[in-house]
Formats: C-alpha cells, structure tokens, sequence
C-alpha cells in the first residue's frame, strides 16, 4: 500500500495542499491532461461543484472514481 503524498495547487490566486495517494494523483494529472486542462484548472472546476462538507482532497478521488467508472459503463 502506498502513502498519501501533499501536492500543492492554487485555487482563485490561493495556494493550498491536497493529500492524496499516487495513484489518485496520477489519474487525476491524466484526467486534467486528457480534458486539456491545467491541474490547478481542474482541481478549480472540482472545489466550485464541491459540498462545503466535502474536503477538496475528497472530492478529486471521488471526481476520478466517476470519470473512470462513467468511462466503463460506456
């Protein structure tokens, strides 16, 4: 089993930290690659659709559990 690693990304002029496993990380740099869009573009889009109750590093593993299982149900 692989550890979290702290990534940073700046999110409207503000930099945070995400900690996710590196396999989210890869797939989530994949999906942003694969849409064209820049990580911290991505991870923009990801907090304004986000509950406040969700955290941001919650909230891009579940944004890659849909792209990825929407992908196979197609």
């Amino acid at each position: 089993m692989t550890r979290p690693v702290k990534h940073s990304l700046t999110l409207n002029g503000h930099r945070t930290s995400v900690t996710l496993e590196p396999e989210f990380w890869d797939a989530f740099c994949a999906i942003a690659a694969s849409g064209n869009l820049s990580l911290n573009g991505l991870a923009a889009r990801i907090d304004a659709g986000r509950n406040l109750d969700t955290g941001l590093a919650t909230a891009i593993r579940l944004h890659v559990l849909r792209h990825y299982r929407d992908a196979a149900t197609a």
